[in-house]
């Protein structure tokens, strides 16, 4: 029986099976073999998209509910929460349950065969910082996949997957190391070449910062003091004032927290403090990103000045925030965003020597770094990982699609 390799992503997905000794990923979209992990509810046609008419929907401002980062409430308490979405009610169990449900069902359309059993990839670690998170998560994604239909799951960790996907960049007896860094995680793996097809696994350690970290701060740092963000509000009595509470702001900068932010109560919230605030134009546009449900565009915005910021196009790279105010433009120069990410790198750097620690390996006899996954292509991240191991070259891999290369060599 055929067992599908399922690389659930925060950001984006794929599916993969082996055929005759060779990893074959699988469409999941007319001509695509990756699907963003994105969901609209859309209240119009009642009905649910999902992958890029999701995100197309979002764009185009039709009437709905948007969801991305799904994969980042795994271990939280909100995955068991039930909530009320087009008259149904529902927790995060069932919805994640159903966006691998529509994978699987694409994947037997596209092949004629039917995936009861999955192999998925998992981070190292869920959540580095605290354990019972960490193992609640895995908990969380086995429930997930036997809502969608598999009637056995097993896990293999990502950075791993991806090592046997690249294990043909080394020779015999080469020490490389995977670093893969995706939407929501960083994770590493050391192995060694052996001298046939295989590989040696030395050690892998995991790190709870990943792309959708690297937005939250530039969104901290560049666009939510626009929206009020550390401004004054006037007490109302007296001529005292307060900073404007930081939690409106946190969970507008944060991909998964977002949809939760358009209850009233919340929006409430921030009519008073723009009655208030002593910079009244700026509340007003926190009013109006709730008001008109636009956070996720506006992160987006974000995501993109990230993307632009981190090539070496001529132009400076800008947050283009028409959504929240028309010709609203705010520059993100490359330094500046460097600055801003420099300290999640160096945790990453700081995570990728403690996986050579556990091997008890030194960093130069590190012979290869391998990059995967999209945040991997950040400037700044491959400069805090070649500063720490400078005998190894660097080798891009497939940067979206290493994970389930490896995962279907590895379901057979």
């Amino acid at each position: 029986m055929a067992v599908l390799g399922v690389d659930f992503g925060t950001s984006n997905s794929a599916v993969g099976m082996c055929v005759d000794g060779q990893a074959k990923l699988i469409p999941l979209e007319p001509g695509e073999t990756t699907l963003p992990t994105a969901v609209f509810f859309d209240f119009d046609q009642r009905q649910v998209v999902y992958g890029r008419p999701a995100n197309e929907a979002l764009i185009a401002g039709d009437e709905g509910r948007y969801m991305r980062a799904l994969k980042s409430l795994l271990g939280t308490s909100l995955m068991r929460e039930r909530r009320k979405v087009m008259n149904e009610s529902v927790d995060f169990v069932v919805i994640v349950g159903r966006f691998l449900a529509e994978m699987k069902k694409r994947a037997e359309a596209a092949t004629g065969q039917t995936f009861d059993r999955a192999l998925s990839g998992r981070p190292v670690m869920f959540h580095s910082a605290d354990p019972a998170r960490n193992a609640q998560a895995l908990v969380d994604l086995t429930d997930c996949y036997l809502a969608a239909g598999f009637k056995d799951v097993s896990f293999m960790p990502e950075p791993e997957a991806a090592a046997l996907a690249n294990r043909s960049v080394l020779s015999a007896g080469d020490l490389g190391l995977i670093v893969d860094i995706g939407g929501g995680t960083s994770d590493f793996t050391l192995f060694r070449q052996d001298a046939g097809t295989g590989i040696d696994i030395l050690a892998s350690h995991g790190l709870r910062v990943g792309g959708t970290d690297f937005d939250r701060a530039l969104s901290l740092a560049f666009v939510m003091p626009e929206l009020g963000m550390g401004t004054p509000i006037r007490h109302a009595f007296g001529d005292q004032t307060h900073i404007a509470p930081n939690a409106i702001y946190n969970d507008l900068a944060t991909w998964q927290k977002i949809p939760f932010l358009y209850a009233p109560d919340t929006r409430r919230a921030a009519q008073e403090l723009a009655q208030h605030a002593v910079e009244k134009s700026r509340l007003e546009r926190l009013v109006r990103v709730l008001n008109e449900e636009v956070g996720h565009d506006m992160a987006f915005a974000v995501e993109a000045a990230k993307i632009d910021a981190n090539s070496v196009a001529a132009a400076i790279p800008e947050f283009r925030l028409d959504m929240v105010e028309k010709g609203l433009r705010l520059p993100l120069y490359p330094v500046a965003m460097t600055a801003t990410l420099n300290k999640m790198a160096t945790q990453i750097g700081d995570a990728a020597h403690a996986c050579l620690e556990q091997a008890d390996v030194s960093p130069e006899d590190v012979t290869r770094i391998i990059f995967v996954g999209g945040t991997s292509l950040m400037q700044v991240v491959e400069t805090a990982l070649t500063a720490r191991l400078p005998r190894a070259q660097v080798h891009r891999g497939a940067a979206m699609t290493a994970i389930v290369e490896g995962l279907a060599l590895a379901a057979r």
